[in-house]
């Protein structure tokens, strides 16, 4: 029975993609090197959601200013009606307007991996648009020392 072994990487920062384990012109030690054939390769997309952290704050000086503003109107209860209306609306208005979400979307490569000793490997990491993988190719596994695992083609 063949043993199928999962070696996820996924090298995804939540400001900006890593499109590699190690840095160019950098040396990386290098724990051990497996070499295999590609058995399936599968592009796949992964979208993060990134929203501004200060939305809440925004909201909350929206809410103040409306108050301050709805403060000015009015006299006794009327003037107190006016003041929570006022935050009300300020603080709608701000969190409306300031609705700062999107989608960053990383391309992703899933790879399946058959090393010489029979073993199989998945493995999905950061798709390099200068190295483009298909069934067949003969790779290498390079398990890095900080416990990551980069896949190129084996020359």
């Amino acid at each position: 029975m063949k043993t199928l072994t999962f070696a996820f990487i996924c090298t995804l920062l939540a400001s900006s993609p890593s499109f590699a384990a190690y840095e160019r012109n950098k040396a990386v030690p290098v724990q051990q090197v497996l070499f295999g054939e590609v058995k399936s390769v599968r592009n796949i997309t992964q979208q993060e959601l990134v929203q501004d952290k200060s939305s809440g704050w925004k909201t909350f000086g929206g809410a103040l200013l409306g108050g301050v503003i709805g403060n000015q109107f009015g006299g006794g209860s009327g003037r107190t009606a006016a003041t929570i209306l006022g935050s009300v609306i300020g603080g709608n208005i701000a969190h409306n307007k300031q609705r700062s979400s999107y989608y960053e979307q990383y391309h992703l490569v899933e790879l399946m991996i058959r090393v010489e000793n029979g073993e199989q490997f998945m493995v999905v990491q950061d798709k390099d648009n200068q190295m483009h993988f298909s069934t067949g190719d003969d790779v290498r596994l390079v398990y890095l020392s900080d416990n990551t695992v980069r896949v190129d083609k084996a020359f």
